[in-house]
């Protein structure tokens, strides 16, 4: 398991454009678009989360709707793990289980179909992966809805940690969390 340098890290961090305002006023959002866009900085950006992950005896990568499944479908057929989508209510066309999460007014919900983790193993090993933690609500219920499903989420991945949010603090603690990049 290697860690990226400080230069590896500014050199992620340059290829995220932001963008004032989006989705309302106040907001400087983190679009990675411009990383996806890039094929140096995305191929360079999974092989070092490969690298990370590779002896972690990972089973399933769980990728939060939606930009978690580009970053989870390429590390899962990097790894030669299998992938699961985790999505908003109503969005999977077979029978689901769901986990609702506070909002700052109201509620939502994510769900996984109810045979997402079957495979050869009893309660297999899954890695929850996802571009950016804010607040932890959505990765929190992701992480609940993995266990509950029967798997064990051993680890979660962002790509970028809003640290002045506090995210990682909700999510539990028997979850290991990895961020690429931290922004203060």
């Amino acid at each position: 398991m290697s860690l990226l340098t400080n230069e590896e890290k500014k050199y992620l961090l340059n290829k995220i454009r932001n963008v004032k305002d989006f989705p309302k006023p106040g907001i400087l959002f983190k679009d990675i678009t411009t990383l996806l866009k890039d094929k140096d900085a995305f191929n360079f950006l999974i092989e070092h989360l490969y690298n990370y992950y590779k002896d972690k005896d990972i089973d399933f990568i769980a990728g939060i709707e939606s930009r978690g499944f580009i970053f989870g479908a390429a590390l899962a057929n990097r790894l030669k793990a299998s992938f699961t989508p985790i999505r908003k209510k109503g969005k999977l066309p077979y029978t689901t289980i769901s986990e609702k999460y506070a909002l700052e007014y109201g509620f939502d919900e994510v769900e996984i179909h109810i045979d997402a983790f079957e495979g050869e193993k009893h309660k297999p090993n899954v890695l929850l992966i996802d571009d950016l933690i804010a607040t932890g609500g959505t990765a929190k219920a992701s992480i609940d809805l993995i266990n509950k499903a029967g798997a064990l989420c051993s680890h979660a991945c962002f790509i970028i940690d809003l640290t002045f949010l506090n995210g990682t603090e909700k999510l539990d603690k028997n979850c290991e969390v990895y961020s690429v990049l931290e922004i203060e």
